[in-house]
């Protein structure tokens, strides 16, 4: 288990709140020096912690097309590897974004991406269900995003606070 110091965890913090800021801003905002704060990013990247700067982008104010689902999948466990083995052949499909192992009605949840529909309905019915430990699927697409790692795609963001009224 990597233990985190305080240092640490302050930039986790404010890279996963925005990833560009630079490492000026950052010591100054950590009270670190310069070289303490891109030492400690370094060594964070090299330990696996941080994995990938990436932007939130609201995809629908682009003329890309795509389409996203979330599917529910219920797996056969292999013995002595668990879930582990069909995770990972799951997750080494191009279309699929995220997988995640899940309690509840279901085993995994991926999250995938295509261009169109029929790519979709094509990567679940050629590739995720003829998996031989899939014992089942249910498929959700996302229709709207209103609000995801934080950001809300709509409206006014200058006050975040709930309206309380007596």
């Amino acid at each position: 288990m990597n233990r985190v110091t305080k240092l640490e965890s302050s930039l986790l913090d404010l890279l996963k709140e925005d990833c560009r800021l630079p490492l000026e801003k950052l010591a100054t905002m950590t009270g670190a020096t310069l070289e303490e704060v891109a030492g400690t990013i370094e060594d964070l990247e090299k330990r696996r912690i941080i994995l990938r700067y990436t932007p939130v982008i609201n995809w629908d104010l682009t003329d890309r097309e795509r389409v996203e689902a979330m599917i529910e999948v219920r797996v056969t466990p292999q013995r002595d590897m668990g879930f582990d083995a069909v995770a990972k052949r799951i997750y080494r499909f191009d279309e699929v974004k995220s997988v995640y192992l899940m309690s509840g009605a279901y085993d995994l949840l991926v999250l995938v991406e295509a261009r169109t529909l029929r790519e979709l309905a094509s990567f679940v019915s050629a590739k995720l269900s003829t998996l031989e430990l899939v014992t089942g699927t249910a498929t959700s697409f996302v229709l709207k995003r209103y609000k995801e790692e934080g950001v809300v795609f709509e409206g006014d963001e200058s006050d975040g606070r709930l309206v309380i009224s007596p």
